[in-house]
């Protein structure tokens, strides 16, 4: 990934509501700094959204109209959901990216397998001997390589695009 569009990501975050899990997945995967605000009150969310700097997305209209940052999203489907949001930020990169923890929102970083025991243990053999890149979450620990999974996301990702 470019340093640049880590830059323009890092200018917006997000917070998704509890109805936006799984756009919260995918706007990770394009390296977007997502919360995730499961099981939380809405004064709750409206602080955390208000003390980060974060566009609260939300399906829920009485949410949205108590916070002036906010992008309502009236679909429940996920492919409008992530096309609403790309129009609502048509200069951002979209594309697939090892940024962010898909689980947790935390920072990939880049594993060197020779001095990582842990990765090693979580990674299969095959992968291991494939040498592709490794990454880890800084907080949560879980490991991440590009592989047949990746192709299939980064397919669904330009087919949303168009």
């Amino acid at each position: 990934m470019s340093v640049a569009g880590a830059t323009e990501r890092a200018s917006v975050r997000f917070l998704a509501d509890e109805m936006l899990g799984r756009l919260a997945r995918y706007l990770r995967f394009v390296g977007f700094d997502t919360a995730y605000a499961r099981g939380m009150p809405d004064d709750e969310i409206l602080r955390w959204s208000a003390g980060e700097s974060r566009v609260l997305l939300t399906r829920d209209r009485r949410l949205a109209g108590r916070s002036p940052s906010t992008l309502l999203l009236t679909s429940g489907d996920i492919i409008e959901q992530f096309r609403r949001v790309r129009a609502a930020y048509p200069d951002l990169p979209f594309g697939l990216t090892f940024d962010r923890c898909t689980l947790c929102n935390g920072t990939l970083v880049p594993v060197d397998i020779s001095r990582d025991s842990v990765a090693t243990e979580a990674v299969p053999e095959a992968v291991r001997a494939s040498g592709v890149g490794l990454f880890r979450c800084t907080a949560c620990g879980h490991v991440y390589w590009e592989g047949s999974h990746t192709r299939a996301i980064r397919e669904r990702l330009a087919s949303w695009s168009t």
